[in-house]
């Protein structure tokens, strides 16, 4: 197995533990670090939809919680609409606007372009894209004078 395919494979793992009640739509998130670990989100809604969480955005958190922001390298998100046996979809799915801007702030901080592998629950299509190709003349911390412009 690939480290892409066991980055997606986290990030499925991770999509088992959405709490998408409303939306019916499990996102799971797995980044890898630059010393190889993997920490993952799940997405988490809320009744009042504009404070729920983006998988991408937890396992961020997640990220920063640990002092490791800096560290990304690579993100895997899937996502897939819930069904009686779980989550399914094949087509790959994106990070939403606002979770690019987050994951800016990470790429920045930590001086490199996040690689962003994009995959459906079910199916083995993966997309692979730069983080500046998804969030063109991105605004961050390096604007600010603070961390450093993604190499």
């Amino acid at each position: 197995m690939s480290d892409i395919d066991m980055l997606i494979a986290a990030a499925r793992a991770a999509a088992g533990h959405a709490h998408a009640p409303y939306s019916r739509f499990a996102v799971g998130a797995a980044l890898r670090l630059t010393d190889g670990s993997i920490i993952t989100g799940a997405n988490f809604e809320n009744a009042s939809y504009g404070l729920s969480l983006c998988a991408e955005t937890v396992a961020l958190a997640s990220a920063n919680a640990q002092g490791r922001l800096a560290d990304v390298v690579e993100i895997g998100v899937v996502g897939g609409v819930i069904g009686e046996g779980g989550a399914t979809g094949e087509a790959p799915i994106r990070p939403c606007g606002r979770c690019r801007q987050i994951l800016n702030e990470a790429a920045q901080m930590g001086g490199r372009d996040v690689l962003v592998h994009c995959a459906g629950m079910t199916g083995d299509v993966i997309e692979t894209h730069k983080l500046s190709d998804l969030l063109p003349h991105a605004f961050g911390p390096a604007d600010l004078g603070i961390g450093r412009a993604p190499r």
